[in-house]
């Protein structure tokens, strides 16, 4: 396993997860590598949970985004959390944000290591790191995400590795390690297509800082892949309709532009959907990489994706990790500042596939609260997509739970991405293509297009009754959060009928 760690001076740090978390005090903020549940410690973190246990302990940490293995849930069990950031998808700690019990940062992805780097947040104290391997001049190669781990590296007064050897040693070269300059001496980024690699292979960190070196062997939590159902087919026929459309009015090619899709089986269903159409030579500007992904480079229609991590069922990180020979010069990974950027998001023209959680009649979205109060995720990077897109598009069923939750709704109950920020909206029942309406013409293109027909009635009646009183963007405060409370109360979004009302 030492031949793993190249440089000879470092093998004295060799040591057990037990020891390493020692170095971990109370109060301090700790930068962890992980990237939805790809390149995250498997070692450290879960021992700091241990510690917890037992000690009174707590520290704020910081990742690229959520954690695999259950980690964050066991944090959270052992009291370990006093602050978490930037996103995360654990119930358990899901369930503590939502009582107050930890404090949770809602942060775009692009963010974070911006924010360390000009000194907005606390200062790290100590960085972990995955690794496949340690290079001669002590840099670090990660593994299958790169995240915020380069700000975290340079950043931190310690850093702990993780060396994984379940990871081949063959991944050296899949990475695009590159740090923008600190303001005010900030540099272009020269990225003009997704396929420019402008960094180094490894990240970067003095030799000097590095505490303790921990090996593993533990693959990364499996991605949730649900297959294409009903619902989601529907969404993706649509969409593909609607660039086919585009192509023929010459707005677009057969090439489109490159593809941003969020994580979720929605955004798998979609692009999976690419595989039958007509579109090919695609590329793609995005923040993971899924299995839909390499099914599309397999196919022959995606030719280049660039990401910040891949995070892919076991079947295909076997299938990825070992025959990266084929993959290895389609595909990039790099920080999530470089991933998430608006400046190249915008420059490459991005298409921008998102998940909402519900939208309103306007285009609002909200992609991250339940009721308005009780956080689900957090926004990841569907803000820095959506904002700086070529075309912003956010997708979600028309209906759920049996109809009885109408995802297109009078108003949001939260708003992560305003009317201003959304192009395209598209639902198991139809698309609402945004562009260029005034809100009175959106409206209605929704309503049209994307209400489930259970709530289309009403919906219609509460838009004509708000265009009555009249507002540029016509509303009736006293009802527009009528469905929430009515769903709060009685578990359905519908109205009762007369007879209902009576009995």
């Amino acid at each position: 396993m030492l031949e793993r760690i190249r440089l000879e001076s470092l093998h004295q740090k060799v040591t057990t997860a037990e020891n390493a978390v020692k170095i971990i005090k109370d109060g301090m903020t700790i930068g962890s590598s992980g990237f939805t549940k790809a390149g995250d410690s498997k070692a450290i973190l879960p021992a700091l949970a241990e510690r917890g246990k037992t000690e009174d302990l707590k520290v704020t940490l910081m990742t690229g985004a959520s954690l695999g293995h259950g980690t964050d849930g066991k944090l959270a069990e052992a009291n370990v959390l006093k602050k978490r950031m930037p996103f995360q998808v654990d119930p358990i700690l899901r369930n503590k944000i939502n009582n107050g019990e930890i404090l949770f940062i809602d942060q775009h992805l692009s963010e974070s290591a911006e924010l360390l780097h000009t000194k907005n947040l606390q200062s790290i104290d100590v960085a972990i790191i995955e690794a496949a391997y340690i290079e001669r001049d002590g840099s670090i190669v990660p593994t299958t995400s790169v995240g915020n781990s380069v700000t975290f590296a340079a950043l931190a007064k310690k850093v702990i590795i993780e060396i994984n050897t379940e990871v081949p040693e063959e991944v050296y070269g899949i990475h695009d390690i590159y740090q923008a300059e600190d303001y005010p001496y900030r540099n272009v980024i020269p990225i003009v297509a997704p396929w420019n690699k402008i960094g180094r292979k490894s990240i970067p960190v003095d030799p000097e800082k590095i505490e303790a070196i921990v090996f593993t062997n533990r693959k990364d939590s499996p991605a949730d892949i649900a297959e294409p159902d009903e619902k989601t087919t529907a969404i993706a026929k649509h969409l593909l309709a609607f660039f086919e459309n585009e192509v023929l009015l010459g707005r677009l090619t057969d090439r489109l532009l490159p593809l941003q899709a969020g994580i979720g089986k929605v955004a798998n269903a979609v692009l999976t959907g690419f595989k039958d159409s007509n579109f090919y030579d695609l590329t793609m500007f995005s923040e993971v990489l899924q299995d839909s992904t390499f099914d599309l480079i397999d196919s022959g229609k995606l030719s280049f994706a660039s990401a910040s991590s891949i995070t892919v069922s076991q079947e295909c990180y076997e299938r990825v990790l070992g025959n990266l020979s084929k993959y290895k010069d389609k595909f990039v990974l790099r920080p999530q500042n470089i991933s998430n950027t608006p400046g190249l998001i915008r420059r490459l023209g991005v298409i921008a596939i998102n998940t909402a959680i519900e939208f309103d009649i306007y285009g609002n979205v909200n992609s991250t609260h339940i009721g308005g109060t009780k956080i689900m995720n957090g926004i990841g990077g569907s803000g820095d997509f959506a904002r700086n897109a070529y075309l912003s598009i956010f997708v979600t069923q028309a209906a759920s739970k049996g109809n009885n939750i109408s995802h297109v709704l009078p108003m949001v109950s939260h708003t992560d991405h305003t009317e201003h920020d959304v192009d395209i909206l598209v639902t198991d029942v139809g698309l609402a293509d945004l562009r260029g309406l005034a809100p009175r013409e959106r409206a209605q293109k929704i309503i049209d297009n994307c209400v489930h027909p259970d709530y289309k009635e009403e919906l219609q009646s509460y838009f004509d009754r708000a265009c009555e009183r009249g507002g540029h963007t016509p509303h009736l405060l006293e009802e527009s959060f009528s469905w929430h409370l009515r769903f709060a109360e009685t578990g359905s979004m519908k109205q009762k009928t007369a007879v209902e009302t009576a009995n």
